[in-house]
């Protein structure tokens, strides 16, 4: 990979999808959510089913669909969501099978030039992180360092790892730190689990007290989906 990088706005959107949703409409908000891949302010986007969700707790629901997006500036997320395209597929497609929703957006410079897009077969792990009420900065930049501590302790099977503070608080139901993790297959997600659950088990007395700032936590899988031909944009 390339070592030069630019900043990047990272986007999350979890779904949950009403029970008995006839699938042929949870396909065509997913289909319609990939199309937007044609807007000019979208540098990545990519919806998927969720593949599991793995140590969660305090989730509001169970997410069965997940958006991510990736974006060079602000001005451009917030093109994307107000562009007419955008509006029809939430519209028309996401709001009458939507049961749940909720968001979460953070900044990055961790992705390198040239690897905007995690090819499609790649597995992608986000977690979402609420902190206890009261928690004030010191807590929150404790987190963050452990959240990248253990990002690194399973770094051999990481092809991508970017983690931020949410700057959107209005749909992120009180979950203020976020991270991405894309892994070239289910194989190694799981080895770079097992390293950092090993680390994790030596780190003594400082992990127990960072994980005392922590109310609870979303952690979903999916794989990226390969484009149709229908979608790509020529």
């Amino acid at each position: 990979m390339s070592s030069s990088s630019a900043q990047i706005i990272e986007h999350v959107v979890l779904f949950k999808v009403k029970d008995s949703t006839d699938p042929a409409l949870v396909n065509a908000m997913v289909d319609g959510l990939n199309a937007l891949i044609s807007l000019d302010s979208v540098l990545h986007i990519a919806a998927s089913p969720v593949l599991r969700t793995p140590g969660s707790s305090s989730s509001p629901s169970t997410f069965t669909i997940i958006l991510h997006g990736r974006y060079r500036t602000n001005d451009d997320l917030a093109a994307y969501s107000h562009h007419p395209d955008h509006v029809r597929v939430v519209k028309e497609l996401g709001s009458p099978i939507r049961e749940d929703i909720m968001a979460a957006d953070w900044v990055t410079d961790r992705v390198p030039e040239g690897a905007v897009a995690p090819p499609p077969g790649s597995v992608v792990k986000v977690s979402l992180l609420k902190l206890k009420e009261g928690a004030g900065d010191e807590a929150k930049g404790e987190v963050l360092s452990a959240v990248a501590e253990g990002i690194r302790d399973g770094l051999g099977g990481i092809e991508q790892a970017t983690w931020g503070e949410n700057f959107s608080p209005l749909r992120s139901k009180g979950f203020s730190i976020g991270s991405l993790v894309v892994f070239k297959g289910v194989e190694e997600m799981e080895a770079a689990a097992a390293a950092a659950a090993a680390a994790a088990a030596t780190a003594g007395p400082r992990q127990e007290e960072v994980g005392k700032h922590v109310d609870g936590m979303i952690s979903v899988e999916y794989v990226v989906p390969h484009p149709k031909l229908a979608s790509v944009s020529i």
